[in-house]
């Protein structure tokens, strides 16, 4: 067994010590991981439990946003560019669009019921393959759009054990989360990734002395402008007015 394996199981036994499941062979993802170029995230389900009502805003996390920080920073590290981040909703949802923005990731997709057309979009627009989309998802109407990317991590959701057989037995999604959004999966998810990539020491260490290689990246972040996108008929359309 090699060094990089090695090391690849050590990460591997902090995650399913923790609960999470590898549907995909940790080395697999690995792998897949330096094809990157894009990630794509569901909102409700994964930044929060989804939980709607009059008055009742959406929510997320610091630590969340931190995870998904880190990880654009090690991506940008590995290829001396940004990496497209995006996240899609079914609803008209401002509180998204405030993260997004406030994140600078480059896109939101918002009211969209083919989740499919996301992915050609984003392919189109940036020029993406497909196998260089990971995408983060929770529930049945995001399946179709995980399906055609190269990395699908599902949150999990104790209430839904047939939903969750049901992506394993078809091969829908590579990795599980051990917690529920409520308990931040989607920093796991990223902390993973990190730790998969061989970057997570690195990207800390970095962020911590806030040394000039992470300024030359939050600065090239920064500068960037968050795009608002709805579904038309089968189409993805800007969203005017919405953009930054």
């Amino acid at each position: 067994m090699g060094n990089a394996d090695v090391a690849v199981g050590a990460i591997t036994r902090h995650f399913t010590d923790a609960g999470g499941v590898f549907v995909t062979p940790a080395t697999t993802i690995a792998t897949r991981l330096r094809h990157i170029r894009a990630v794509l995230f569901d909102w409700d389900g994964v930044f929060n439990s989804g939980v709607k009502g009059q008055g009742l805003p959406s929510t997320f996390s610091e630590a969340d946003s931190m995870g998904s920080n880190m990880l654009r920073y090690a991506f940008w590290r590995q290829a001396q560019q940004l990496p497209i981040v995006a996240v899609v909703s079914g609803e008209d949802n401002r509180v998204a669009l405030q993260f997004a923005k406030r994140e600078r990731f480059q896109a939101v997709y918002m009211g969209v019921r083919d989740k499919r057309l996301v992915i050609e979009h984003l392919c189109s627009r940036h020029k993406l393959e497909r196998h260089e989309i990971a995408c983060v998802f929770d529930d049945i109407n995001d399946i179709a759009m995980a399906a055609l990317c190269g990395l699908r991590y599902l949150v999990r959701r104790s209430a839904s054990p047939l939903l969750t057989h049901y992506v394993i037995e078809r091969e829908l999604c590579d990795y599980i989360s051990a917690n529920d959004p409520a308990r931040h999966a989607v920093r796991e998810l990223c902390e993973l990734s990190l730790g998969l990539l061989g970057m997570f020491d690195q990207v800390v260490d970095s962020r911590a002395a806030y040394d000039p290689s992470y300024q030359r990246y939050f600065s090239e972040r920064q500068s960037g402008r968050t795009n608002c996108y709805t579904q038309k008929a089968q189409k993805i359309t800007t969203l005017r007015g919405r953009q930054k």
